[in-house]
């Protein structure tokens, strides 16, 4: 199995080039189609100051500014991808709400790479989500640590929870998994559930043999299972991709309560594969 294009949002900005140049490397390593799309919205004005000329000149201001971001985005993408084959490259951009325009221009892609955790507070105007993204696109989401090594994806962590998600993120890693020189499918659980945890993790790591990835099963109990404790193990590992499911319950329960996923995201240590 391959991803035959991968895709991208592309800014210009400094903190952005790591996440374009693992798109990048995505579509180099797997041989694929590389989509650039820029896209920026303009934010609703804070107030109504009652003088409609003078906020008329703030939105005429706000559209030139974005169209000259979107022209550097441009120039970034071809910079970026200048190694690539031409026609194997193709880029769009437009005014449009960042999350919207990659989940829309997705369907032509198997993969989309996404930035890593925020060094700042998320412009939903300028900046896509990754969590948003795996949760509305139906693709799988490569989230690129702003600050990490280039993906070896030699050792990689399956994070196991015998959710739909997770089927789905096994399922949709298959071509980083076949590739890979070793596959820990861990558990993180309390004792309680230790022995049904255990089968099941047996059963995907067997699964995953009879596609000839190298693969073995680890169980962790915790009495406080998070995602902290499985990127403790994906360090133990040697791991620099870990693969899971994202959300496998309610978006709700995960902001209230905080969950796996959010855990993930929230630090910038290795790449992370999400699927909904």
């Amino acid at each position: 199995m391959t991803y035959a294009a991968v895709i991208t949002h592309v800014q210009a900005d400094p903190d952005a080039q790591p996440r374009l140049a693992c798109a990048v490397d995505m579509a180099r390593r797997f041989n694929a189609h590389l989509i650039g799309v820029a896209a920026e919205m303009i934010p609703p004005l804070a107030f109504d100051s009652g003088y409609y000329s003078v906020e008329g000149d703030w939105v005429t201001a706000m559209r030139a500014l974005i169209e000259t971001r979107l022209k550097e985005a441009r120039k970034a993408f071809h910079t970026a991808s200048g190694e690539l084959e031409h026609e194997r490259t193709s880029f769009a951009c437009g005014m449009r709400l960042p999350d919207q325009a990659i989940a829309a221009a997705s369907r032509a892609a198997d993969l989309i790479v996404a930035g890593g955790a925020p060094r700042k507070h998320r412009d939903a105007y300028r900046d896509c989500a990754p969590a948003e993204l795996a949760i509305t696109s139906g693709r799988p989401v490569l989230v690129a640590p702003d600050k990490a090594q280039p993906l070896s994806a030699k050792r990689i962590l399956l994070a196991w929870k015998d959710t739909r998600e997770a089927r789905r993120a096994m399922s949709d890693a298959m071509p980083f998994l076949e590739a890979a020189e070793h596959v820990t499918v861990v558990a993180v659980t309390p004792a309680v559930d230790a022995d049904v945890a255990r089968e099941e993790i047996d059963d995907v790591a067997r699964a995953l043999n009879r596609r000839g990835v190298h693969a073995t099963a680890k169980l962790v109990e915790t009495a406080h299972p998070d995602g902290f404790a499985l990127l403790r193990q994906a360090s133990l590992e040697g791991a620099d991709l870990v693969v899971c499911g994202a959300y496998g319950h309610s978006r709700l329960g995960e902001w209230v309560f905080g969950g796996m996923t959010a855990d993930l995201l929230s630090q910038d240590s290795v790449y992370l594969l999400l699927s909904h």
